[in-house]
């Protein structure tokens, strides 16, 4: 049983007295804000609850979705070259760890590396990782620390502590994913700009990119035909109502994803099927038919765009590695 319906048994126990269902009010006021807007959002970062979480793997499986796969391709095709330039003595670091394939495909390849530092704002997340890699590389040392690493406070109080020469030739920043792509362009160089002033000139980045391609084949990758992103999307209307005391019903909301070639990235809205009035903690929040709630962005970039706005935060790129068909890429940066 989740928190939420902890709470809710509790109270339905307690007729007549105050919830104690403990309302997260910066999700609130995240969500009241992105709702109140002309353009309606809601900050992706709250798609990652336990079933969201589970959806998104599903993603990762289905046929349209390239992504994960051709990534991880990728990795298994040139990890020896991405060790090759990163070098001995390295220290990885993994904001958001993800997926403990790929970071294992790296950490495998490399000569004498002095660790793996895990980051997220999951405890559970980095218990899993941690374990799972633990076991792989026992002699390895793998210390993971909670964090959310947008805070710019907090990145450089961990960095500070971090081990630099002589103990580490080299600190890497593995981000995966593509990430990157969630971020707004000027957003993705203040993120990775907090990196690179954190770490010393020599120090490296390897990153995730998914590449400008055929119209078709993006909008498939978020549309697929089972369904399952359109269930990912929505499951964060049923976060809402289950967290927030809210009446979003996914019932009278659609899921779509559309390539802005403009702005060059894939949007995912929900679509409200109906004209509709809907409950928020107390609020109400009002939608026309065919109004939309903007849920997330996905960047894609070319070779030469992406190695600008690297630039820009601070970083040169050293090598690229696509797979044939020119889909994705994994860049490897060196801090100016």
């Amino acid at each position: 049983m989740s928190t939420a319906e902890q709470a809710l048994a509790v109270n339905s126990a307690h007729e007549g007295q105050e919830s104690e269902h403990q309302i997260d009010q910066e999700f609130l006021i995240e969500v009241t804000d992105g709702l109140s807007s002309s353009q309606k959002t809601l900050p992706c970062k709250y798609f990652y609850d336990e079933k969201g979480s589970q959806l998104f793997e599903a993603i990762c499986e289905t046929p349209e979705y390239y992504v994960t796969r051709t990534e991880c391709s990728i990795y298994e095709r040139y990890a020896s070259e991405m060790a090759a330039l990163i070098g001995e003595k390295a220290l990885l670091l993994e904001p958001g760890a993800g997926s403990v394939k790929k970071i294992g495909m790296i950490l495998e390849k490399l000569t004498n590396p002095v660790g793996f530092v895990p980051m997220d704002i999951s405890q559970e997340i980095l218990q899993y990782s941690s374990d799972v890699l633990s076991q792989q590389f026992p002699e390895m040392s793998i210390d993971p620390i909670v964090i959310d690493f947008l805070n710019k406070e907090q990145i450089h109080q961990i960095f500070s502590t971090l081990p630099v020469r002589p103990l580490v030739n080299k600190r890497v920043i593995f981000f995966p994913g593509s990430t990157i792509g969630n971020f707004n362009p000027d957003d993705a160089i203040v993120f990775l700009k907090q990196f690179a002033e954190n770490l010393y000139s020599g120090d490296g980045l390897l990153i995730g990119v998914d590449l400008v391609k055929d119209t078709a084949i993006l909008e498939a990758a978020y549309d697929d035909k089972k369904g399952i992103t359109a269930q990912f999307n929505k499951n964060l209307l049923d976060r809402i109502d289950r967290e927030l005391n809210a009446t979003l019903s996914t019932g009278s909301f659609s899921h779509r994803a559309v390539f802005n070639q403009d702005k060059s990235r894939i949007e995912m809205h929900l679509v409200s099927d109906i004209e509709q009035t809907v409950c928020l903690d107390g609020n109400k929040v009002s939608f026309k038919q065919s109004e939309t709630i903007h849920t997330e962005n996905s960047y894609k970039y070319t070779i030469d765009s992406f190695s600008l706005l690297a630039k820009k935060a601070g970083f040169q790129l050293e090598k690229v590695w696509k797979d044939d068909n020119d889909l994705f890429s994994v860049h490897y940066f060196s801090v100016i």
